[in-house]
């Protein structure tokens, strides 16, 4: 099924969405190295993407020519369950993919600012992101692009710089490191990966131009994306 820009792959489970992304993902950054000699991955934190990590941790590709990154990240150190890089540590960065290099976020710094700052500064030269993998809230936010972000227009214009910025949102809890809309939709290969039926809700009506919802303009701007999704459970 098409819709706009998207394609949708859907899987009879979440064990079969994992293996039929990891293998998805495997081939893009497979081609990304033998056309650049390197390839960048950015990946989501959150409850769904365990079973995708465990499963593309099996791929067999040239692990040490990949670097491993995070479409966004809470402002805390790794040592904390909230964190997305623990989070990559503990289901990623093992077997096959235990030789891919890891350039999270997060950094221990004065503020949310520094950290910001100094991962643009270290992730520039990876840029564009050759595999992106969303993950979509159940209020369509996609990254940490919150519906109740502050300067919510600056994420989500496609013009702004492809940096890593510091979001504030009150649904959000502590502050966040995201890349904006324009670093996203400039990959060379984006993923939704989601589960469930109310999500698929949320997603079939984010294809509407009338939605307003951010995962929806995310998919708007991008120049194509393939959205994986099967039941939850």
């Amino acid at each position: 099924m098409t819709a706009r820009n998207a394609v949708w792959r859907e899987f009879a489970s979440g064990e079969a969405l994992a293996s039929g992304l990891a293998a998805s993902v495997a081939g893009n950054l497979r081609e990304a190295i033998s056309k650049r000699g390197r390839a960048t991955l950015a990946v989501s934190g959150g409850t769904t993407p365990g079973r995708f990590f465990d499963a593309l941790s099996h791929e067999k590709l040239d692990w040490d020519k990949v670097t491993i990154t995070l479409i966004d990240e809470r402002f805390v150190p790794e040592t904390s369950e909230r964190s997305n890089a623990r989070l990559v540590r503990q289901h990623l960065l093992r077997n096959e993919a235990a030789r891919a290099s890891f350039a999270g976020l997060y950094r221990e710094a004065p503020d949310a600012a520094f950290a910001a700052r100094a991962a643009t500064a270290e992730l520039q030269s990876a840029l564009p992101l050759d595999v992106a993998v969303l993950g979509m809230g159940g209020d369509g936010h996609t990254a940490s692009l919150f519906p109740d972000a502050a300067g919510l227009q600056r994420l989500l214009d496609p013009a702004t710089p492809p940096g890593v910025l510091v979001v504030h949102a009150p649904s959000a809890g502590e502050p966040r490191l995201t890349w904006p809309l324009s670093a996203i939709v400039a990959a060379r290969a984006l993923y939704l990966h989601i589960e469930g039926n109310e999500k698929r809700k949320v997603a079939e009506a984010a294809l509407s131009p009338a939605s307003g919802l951010v995962i929806g303009r995310v998919l708007e701007a991008a120049h194509g994306a393939a959205i994986f999704w099967a039941p939850a459970g």
